[in-house]
């Protein structure tokens, strides 16, 4: 199906990231259905960084992040055929779960 954006805070609207880029963010995710909670770099005491377009991340984010610009913070709604499928994750990401990733976009190397 699709990742769809809902911004919250605009960013620089000129700094995008490009596919093999590094990026460093700040996210939270919860669960579509019931916006529990089962993830979030802040919990951790730190960002995530990642590689962009090169397979490291769930299709949402390697599609859904691309559209953001720097500073920008927004929620990415991933159908579960862009997030983790019929397999689920972890134990804490049931099969075919629909996500809601508040997201913020710190750095692109």
């Amino acid at each position: 199906m699709a990742v769809t954006k809902d911004t919250i805070q605009a960013g620089d609207g000129k700094t995008y990231p490009k596919q093999g880029d590094k990026l460093t963010m700040h996210y939270h995710g919860t669960l579509a259905s019931n916006g529990q909670k089962f993830d979030a770099s802040r919990d951790r005491g730190r960002p995530f960084s990642f590689t962009i377009g090169v397979g490291q991340v769930i299709r949402g984010w390697d599609e859904g992040v691309m559209t953001m610009s720097l500073g920008e913070k927004s929620v990415l709604h991933i159908t579960s055929d862009y997030g983790y499928g019929p397999r689920g994750a972890g134990g804490v990401i049931p099969p075919n779960a629909d996500l809601d990733f508040e997201v913020e976009l710190l750095r692109i190397n």
